[in-house]
């Protein structure tokens, strides 16, 4: 394995556990631990921080499921070239 290998490993690995942990912070249909977090936010920042934190979590998932994406394609063509 070359460096270009091993970087793009650790890049991959960081997006997977980055996409774990963006989608377990997101609040779901029914208000568990995300609600417990925004209903602090809300009192802190003001009444609608709450969905604004929501959204930039959904905007988080969406870009690093993207680069998590790109990198895979990425290892498969340094794969296939060895």
């Amino acid at each position: 394995m070359n460096a270009i290998d091993i970087i793009v490993n650790i890049v991959h690995i960081l997006f997977a556990i980055a996409i774990i942990v963006i989608v377990l912070l997101q609040s779901g249909k029914s208000a568990t631990l995300g609600g417990i977090i925004t209903g602090g936010a809300e009192t802190f920042f003001g009444k609608n921080k709450g969905r604004t934190i929501d959204a930039m979590l959904g905007k988080f998932t969406t870009f690093a499921a993207i680069a998590f994406l790109v990198t895979s394609l990425v290892l498969y063509v340094l794969k296939a070239k060895l």
